[in-house]
Parts: C-alpha cells; sequence; structure tokens
C-alpha cells in the first residue's frame, strides 16, 4: 500500500552461548559469558568495574533515571534476588526507595536486557499453578560481582549460578533457533521445575554429582500432568541414565543436545 512504513524486525543478540565460544563450563560459572571478561587476565576487576560503574551509567545514559545513589542500591538488592521469584515490597525496603520506583527501575532492567524474566507456566490441571515470574540477570559473572560473591562448587549460591547460565543458554537457543516460550512451573503445593522449553520439554536443574530419587519429586509430579514429552534431570553427574520415564544428564550433554535441536516439538 502507498505510504505503508516498513514494519520493524526486531532480533536479540545474546551473549555467546557455551558452544559458540568454546569456553569452559565452570570457568564460564565464575566469570560469566562478556568476553572482554571472560579473557581478562584480571577477570575480577574488570567485572567489578563493569558492574560498578559501566553497567550503571549505561542505563542512566539511556534517560531512563537520573537517580544514581537510589538505583545503585536497588542494582545491587535485585541481585540478591537474582533466580528467584521477587518480593517487590521487600526490595523496595533493602533499596530503600518506593514500591512504585522498584516497579520503574525492574522495567529498566528489562527493557536494557539485563533482566530476563520467566513467566510462570499456567496449564497446570492436576495442582494449583502460582503464577509469579522469576527473574535472571543476563550474565552469572554480573550477578556474582553485584553479590559480592564467588560461585563455588558445592556450595547453595552455586546451584543459582548454574541456573542462570542455563536461562541464559536456554535464552539464546530461542532467540536463534526455537522461537519457543521459556516459562517455569511452581505449585501451590511446594513443587517446583527450572525451565519449561514450550509445552514439550521439562528441565529441573540440581547442581549436584549425585541425584537422588528425592531430587526428581517436582519433575515426577509434573509428569502427572500428562503434558509434557520430555522430563529432564540436568545435574553435574558424569554420565546420562534414565529413571523410569524420567532422564538425568549431565549439564555439558544437555547443552550439545539442546544446540543439536533435540528439544523441540
Amino acid at each position: 500500500m502507498h505510504g505503508a512504513k516498513n514494519p520493524v524486525i526486531r532480533r536479540h543478540l545474546d551473549l555467546p552461548s557455551l558452544l559458540e565460544s568454546k569456553s569452559h563450563f565452570f570457568l564460564v560459572i565464575s566469570r560469566g559469558t562478556l568476553p572482554s571478561i571472560y579473557f581478562s587476565d584480571d577477570a575480577g576487576a574488570d567485572l567489578e568495574a563493569y558492574a560498578g560503574s559501566y553497567l550503571q551509567e549505561e542505563i542512566m545514559a539511556e534517560g531512563a533515571t537520573r537517580n544514581v545513589p537510589a538505583f545503585s542500591r536497588f542494582l545491587r538488592v535485585a541481585a540478591q534476588c537474582n533466580a528467584t521469584v521477587i518480593n517487590f515490597t521487600e526490595v523496595a525496603n533493602d533499596a530503600q526507595v518506593a514500591r512504585t520506583t522498584v516497579y520503574e527501575y525492574f522495567d529498566i532492567l528489562r527493557d536494557t536486557l539485563v533482566l530476563h524474566e520467566l513467566p510462570a507456566w499456567r496449564r497446570s490441571q492436576s495442582r494449583k499453578p502460582l503464577v509469579s515470574s522469576k527473574y535472571y540477570f543476563f550474565d552469572v559473572g554480573v550477578a556474582a560481582m553485584l553479590q559480592g560473591q564467588v560461585f563455588r562448587p558445592q556450595t547453595p549460591p552455586y546451584g543459582e549460578a548454574m541456573e542462570t547460565y542455563l536461562m541464559h543458554e536456554l535464552v539464546a537457543h530461542r532467540d536463534y533457533v526455537s522461537g519457543e516460550p521459556l516459562t517455569c512451573w511452581r505449585s501451590a503445593s511446594g513443587y517446583e521445575v527450572d525451565f519449561l522449553i514450550g509445552d514439550h520439554t521439562a528441565v529441573e536443574l540440581k547442581a549436584k554429582a549425585t541425584v537422588s530419587v528425592k531430587d526428581l519429586r517436582s519433575l515426577r509430579a509434573l509428569a502427572e500432568e500428562r503434558v509434557m514429552k520430555r522430563l529432564l534431570c540436568v545435574c553435574l553427574e558424569s554420565r546420562p541414565r534414565r529413571v523410569g520415564d524420567l532422564e538425568v544428564v549431565p549439564v555439558h550433554l544437555f547443552l550439545q543436545r539442546l544446540w543439536a535441536g533435540e528439544f523441540v516439538a
């Protein structure tokens, strides 16, 4: 039609995936996926500079907020909520800003792709689903620096680190390959599965070298919905195995299979 404008096509350029960058998984967990920091001779100092000043200045340059001290406090409090469901009232109290401001700041982080939102899967029929989203920082190294810690194996924060990195890989795969929605599942009765790819593949992450039957309870609960074709526990075990209709899959093998196109509808 004469005078019609061409539609705007948006593409996201994500940070390098593990297979794309040929990086080492455990080094990525400690340094993150920003190339200049991953290959840095002093990754800790570079991460501190990025998270402490550049990231804030970059957001300020967008003109989204001019209250630097308030946003700086918020950013570090938000990092403590990485890979969780956000309690906005608690964040507002800890960051010493109004609750309405917290909502605005989270919108800024989403708009600038610093945060990824993982919505809830709502098709559950057997159990009442909870509908709150979870939030993940775009880079595991940045999250660690803002939290003021190093993610070490065999510690509780290491599971959060692995989950954050897995979210990065799934987002990159969605943006570049599948286009399928990513969600999480939480039930009112306490079951939780970390990631759902479309309506066909469920992924529960365990940062453990030995997965027990107890660790598979949430996947079994989700299996009762009779929707998912694949139910995977991604972990630090060295070899894949089956437990009934569930798969226990080493994290490196899961990523290989993901990028090989195995987990599609």
